[in-house]
């Protein structure tokens, strides 16, 4: 059994099929998880460390045989077959694009005997399986939820009772230390944060989710990047507090943030290049910033010192805890690309070094909605204001006082425009850019790409 992303015993198709084979065959299962140094070498300190907290709680849970091997897998893979005498190799499908070439280079690795069988994704309806009446891909997310909804999904695998775990020879897993105070890792983990979020967070869920003050999301998102749950395991105890009494504008609500969950995984699925392109071009190529300038406006931005106390409050949230609220994600965003003309693409760089949560279709296509790039996007003309987004979602400014140290003392909503403050408090910066000003730069170019300039 390959542990990717899907470390948890419970609902997992992948690791049935494992423990079916071996119990058929009258053998074991060797639990493999690969640090592969292609993907460690990109990702942030307060990942990887979350990373290895979670293969700490999976080998706990495997009664401590969790082989853990370090390098690259198309050759790591085929020596623990060969090492352990394997006649197949279980994982769940990948569908990111960097995950479905290594699959590809595995399998052809593999003895012509030992077959990667797939089962099972990260997702309730694996990407690409829902389609337009034409067999297209949906481009639409409103169409695409009704369909995945209609599709429809499995019930929670069972949780194998006994598994004969195999233990071999395994790598001493990295000490990271990260910068940032995170969440207890792993499959017991998640199942009490989300036990906790239906007794205490969904009713008044729809409400209460994009206010960055208030403890309104189930934070899930860490545990579901990490596949130490299923969103199919969230989708069934949606459905049964449905029946059992909440409220079904909270229940719909976040069964539909699931869905764009989904949906970006289709998208990524049908167009791997929208990792990196955009999938419309919005503003002539002459409107982003530049060398130097680019430079300075996302190193202000990436420090939490643009001037504007949302943003910063949210881009410090980020370095300290390695999580961001996702009203609070989307403003950031905006501010980078349409206050900034950062593009898109170096925003999610940095976030997908910092997010704990970081997953490449989320990240990406989240980015390019924001942008207006991508399938389904808020048009490019629709500018986050970042007082008016504060003065809404932080009302009483108590989410900028706690990120910002430097405005503590400015009570209330006043908190959201320290420049006009008589005298502006020591140590925050001025503004960086004027909103206004370069809203309607932004949208001038909008204009100019639209005429063909």
């Amino acid at each position: 059994m390959w542990f990717r992303r899907d470390l948890r015993l419970s609902d997992n198709p992948a690791l049935v099929a494992a423990v079916e084979e071996a119990r058929a065959a009258g053998g074991d299962v060797v639990g493999l998880y690969v640090l592969d140094d292609a993907l460690w070498a990109r990702a942030g300190a307060n990942r990887l460390a979350y990373l290895a907290d979670s293969l700490r709680a999976l080998d706990e849970a495997c009664g401590g045989a969790l082989v853990v091997r370090r390098g690259d897998p198309r050759e790591v893979v085929p020596a623990v077959v060969h090492e352990s005498g394997a006649a197949a190799v279980h994982v769940a499908a990948s569908h990111e694009p960097f995950g479905v070439r290594r699959d590809d280079a595995v399998r052809a690795a593999l003895p012509a005997d030992v077959p990667l069988v797939v089962t099972g994704s990260a997702y309730a309806v694996s990407p690409g399986r829902v389609l337009t009446g034409g067999g297209t891909p949906y481009q639409v997310f409103t169409p695409f939820r009704g369909a995945w909804l209609e599709h429809g999904w499995r019930a929670p695998a069972p949780r194998p009772r006994e598994v004969p775990w195999r233990a071999l020879r395994r790598d001493d897993l990295p000490d990271v230390t990260p910068t940032a105070d995170l969440p207890r890792a792993g499959e017991a983990a998640a199942r009490r944060r989300w036990h906790a979020f239906l007794r205490d967070g969904l009713a008044g869920y729809a409400e209460r989710r994009d206010r960055p003050d208030l403890t309104g999301t189930s934070a899930m998102s860490v545990h579901l990047r990490w596949g130490e749950v299923h969103p199919r395991t969230l989708l069934a105890d949606l459905a049964d507090a449905l029946a059992g009494g909440a409220p079904s504008d909270d229940v719909t609500t976040f069964r539909s943030e699931l869905a764009w969950r989904e949906f970006h995984a289709d998208v990524l699925h049908h167009q791997p290049g929208a990792r990196t392109r955009s999938l419309r071009a919005v503003v002539p190529d002459d409107a982003w910033a530049r060398d130097a300038t680019e430079t300075d406006l996302l190193d202000a931005w990436r420090e939490g010192r643009t001037g504007y106390p949302l943003v910063d409050a949210g881009m410090r949230q980020l370095l300290a805890t390695g999580w961001m609220h996702n009203r609070v994600r989307m403003v950031v965003a905006s501010f980078l690309v349409k206050d900034l003309h950062v593009r898109w693409q170096r925003g999610a760089e940095h976030f997908m070094a910092h997010l704990v949560d970081g997953d490449v279709s989320q990240n990406q296509l989240n980015w390019q909605w924001v942008a207006g790039t991508g399938y389904d996007a808020a048009p490019y003309f629709r500018v986050f204001n970042p007082v008016t987004q504060a003065k809404k979602f932080d009302p009483d400014g108590a989410y900028v006082r706690h990120w910002v140290p430097e405005l503590r003392d400015v009570a209330g909503p006043r908190v959201h425009e320290p420049w006009r403050l008589d005298p502006p408090p020591a140590g925050y910066p001025a503004p960086l850019v004027d909103h206004a000003v370069e809203r309607k730069i932004a949208l001038d170019d909008f204009q100019r790409a639209r005429a063909g300039g």
